[in-house]
């Protein structure tokens, strides 16, 4: 064998497109559509017919080193898709960049629910995300994410690699929301008080709308394991907080979206079983 021969490395490129339409008093899946090793679940309907609650999974249960995932989703006028996923994903220890794409189109009248379980970066990993949503007319959304770098139960630091992300909202093509975050194993940020000062875990909520000051202060008085603030922004309520493990920041914002949701979306709130199992 030449030593100098470059190693192959097997790697997946996965496609999902999703498509909901409002049809009478029902939200339902008009469109799916995939390639490569990423799925959903059968659509749920734990709330009744408005609601479509779908699974989005990916059978490999890690991303590895030259991977891709493309997602797309739409949700028609007047529709409501709440998307969530069985369990953290997991970006491995790779010697090339992962990457996955995300795209979101909400159009008038319609909502979309963005609420995944964790992503944990393993040390060493290079992982890339890239997000954009658009948002017609009086289109309404809630979105999530919870990044854990390295594995702090393993004693894992997050000391190679990168994180990189991109994350655009827009309304009627006016921006809302533009962030570039790049974060690099062993950098000084890791442990600055102006970084994340220490703990291994960041998330962030994003929801259109706006409440008044007395749900937002409930909002901030919300007792928890995170250090984290609600800001309010013209049409966009954004928070953030940093925490020492994954479930104690999904847990709050388990909790914000309690409090919120009634108000933001006009429903109450009702966890999808797949977070309890």
């Amino acid at each position: 064998m030449n030593a100098h021969a470059p190693l192959f490395t097997p790697h997946w490129h996965a496609e999902l497109e999703l498509g909901y339409a409002r049809v009478g008093d029902a939200s339902r899946p008009v469109l799916r559509r995939h390639k490569g090793p990423l799925r959903v679940q059968k659509h749920l309907y734990a709330e009744g017919p408005e609601v479509c609650q779908h699974i989005i999974v990916h059978p490999p249960g890690g991303i590895a080193g030259g991977d891709r995932l493309d997602i797309d989703a739409t949700v028609g006028t007047a529709a409501w898709a709440q998307l969530t996923s069985p369990g953290a994903a997991k970006w491995y220890r790779a010697a090339a960049p992962a990457f996955q794409r995300l795209r979101l189109r909400v159009e008038a009248g319609a909502t979309l629910e963005w609420l995944p379980q964790e992503t944990i970066v393993y040390c060493a990993a290079q992982a890339e995300l890239s997000t954009g949503i658009e948002l017609e007319g009086d289109a309404r959304l809630f979105y999530w994410d919870i990044t854990a770098l390295g594995r702090p139960a393993a004693n894992e630091r997050f000391d190679a690699g990168h994180f990189q992300t991109r994350l655009e909202i827009r309304r009627e093509g006016t921006l809302l929301w533009h962030e570039r975050q790049r974060v690099v194993g062993g950098d000084g940020l890791l442990d600055s008080p102006i970084g994340l000062d220490g703990q291994p875990v960041f998330a962030t909520l994003i929801a259109s709308g706006e409440i008044d000051a007395e749900l937002l202060e409930r909002c901030r008085e919300l007792p928890g394991r995170v250090r984290g603030d609600l800001t309010q922004l013209p049409g966009l309520l954004v928070g953030r907080c940093l925490a020492r493990e994954a479930l104690h920041a999904r847990a709050w914002l388990i909790e914000l979206w309690r409090l919120l949701r009634p108000e933001l979306l006009g429903r109450e709130a009702v966890p999808p079983r797949i977070w309890s199992t």
